[in-house]
């Protein structure tokens, strides 16, 4: 009997591993040619995808599984290169800063994260954190947890009382002297430490504050907050360790000390000069916009008590500039890379980012591309990911209508698939 209970699973156990997955796309997005193909077969087999075909291919394996996507529009899992996934806006997030414990954060996560993955967020990058995002990115790899892959930065990189110092806002009892440790930077040393320190914590790329923020507890959102000597540094030691690095910066001065220190892309650009826009070409730096953040916060800014007093005046001057300055910047020719810094509006709303793009000048398959084959490119995955093709992850979604005809289906994905896994159907 026991003999024949394991002749049984031994059989169950190959059918299983032998089991493919066949999509019947009606519309695929090839996001490296730019062209919406029709009546295509994908062909799934564990995590890849080992097969893109003409028409409706039926499977031979009975075991084998038929997914019907014949009237959907069906393209690579989206990128978002600029969220924030362990916290989500609300009006008591200052106060939570010293009410939650790693443990509350790390709950509140879980959901963010899928909440993320099922509106077709397969991959992120998450641009700061309290350091929760590393074990989440774990849990999600060893498939305790459902969320998208996620590259994070682990803590963003500050200045004293910069943007992202975590003890802006606090009273003086507890400001402490935050150093490297805590990714608070002050020296070319303290630049070299903090980084070593992320590498150290678990992260895979590199965030700072190249100026100030709309949201941190402090009264300028745009002056420059590291010299380019401490940027040198900071990006130099991330080379070694092989890490690339973003940047948030609303002001121009700043940005331009990050261009030229070595950063890879700029979150936010806000209030970037035609002289920095040629600095970003030169330097193949690319944008990341966040037009999503820029419109929630001068929206929520108008609702008092939402936000302390001291932010108010930068979200309503900071937040409405962002779609202008991103239409500019594209018709100048920079790159762009698709992100959208939700946490900073509702975890979901990602696909907004898209029409925001769309109205600013951007035709809908580029902004498409930005959040596939732009931001793998980022990413240094670009063999396998940000593409519908043989030996790439099967990260596969689908909508209901072609969005280069109409960009509003991007805010309502109906198919997710990861690592060859369905999540949503």
């Amino acid at each position: 009997m026991k003999a024949l209970l394991r002749i049984l699973l031994l059989f169950f156990t190959v059918a299983i591993s032998a089991q493919n997955t066949y999509i019947h796309c009606g519309k695929l997005i090839d996001t490296k040619s730019g062209k919406v193909l029709k009546d295509k077969t994908i062909v799934v087999s564990g995590n890849k995808i080992i097969s893109v075909t003409e028409g409706f291919i039926t499977p031979k394996n009975s075991v084998d599984i038929v997914v019907d996507l014949k009237n959907k529009t069906v393209m690579p899992g989206l990128i978002d290169m600029h969220v924030h996934i362990e916290h989500e806006t609300n009006p008591k997030k200052y106060l939570q800063a010293y009410t939650q414990n790693d443990a509350d954060v790390a709950f509140g996560s879980v959901k963010y994260a899928e909440i993320t993955l099922m509106s077709g967020f397969t991959t992120v990058r998450d641009l700061g954190g309290s350091g929760v995002n590393v074990a989440l990115r774990n849990a999600i790899n060893t498939g305790k947890i459902d969320g998208p892959r996620i590259f994070t930065a682990e803590k963003a990189l500050a200045t004293t009382g910069g943007h992202a110092d975590p003890t802006n806002g606090a009273k003086r009892a507890l400001m402490g002297n935050p150093g490297p440790k805590e990714g608070v930077v002050n020296g070319i040393e303290d630049a070299k430490k903090a980084v070593r320190q992320r590498y150290k914590n678990g992260a895979d790329l590199i965030k700072i504050t190249a100026t100030g923020g709309v949201l941190s507890v402090a009264k300028s959102g745009q002056n420059p907050q590291f010299t380019l000597d401490e940027i040198k540094a900071i990006c130099e030691t991330a080379k070694d360790y092989g890490f690339h690095v973003a940047a948030h910066a609303h002001g121009d001065e700043g940005m331009q000390r990050a261009i030229l220190g070595g950063v890879k892309t700029i979150e936010h650009g806000t209030l970037m000069s035609s002289e920095t826009m040629e600095l970003m070409k030169k330097y193949d730096v690319y944008l990341v916009p966040t037009i999503s953040a820029g419109k929630f916060v001068s929206d929520k800014a108008k609702i008092k008590g939402y936000y302390p007093d001291i932010i108010v005046p930068k979200a309503l001057d900071i937040g409405p500039k962002i779609q202008d300055m991103f239409g500019r910047a594209y018709t100048a020719g920079v790159g762009i890379a698709f992100g959208t810094d939700a946490a900073v509006f509702y975890h979901g709303d990602n696909g907004k980012e898209f029409g925001y793009m769309v109205e600013a000048g951007m035709p809908a398959m580029e902004t498409i591309q930005s959040a596939t084959i732009i931001n793998a490119m980022i990413l240094k995955m670009e063999n396998q990911l940000g593409q519908i093709k043989e030996g790439f992850f099967a990260d596969i979604i689908a909508v209901d209508e072609d969005p280069t005809e109409n960009i509003s289906t991007m805010e309502n994905v109906v198919f997710v698939m990861k690592n060859g896994v369905i999540y949503k159907r």
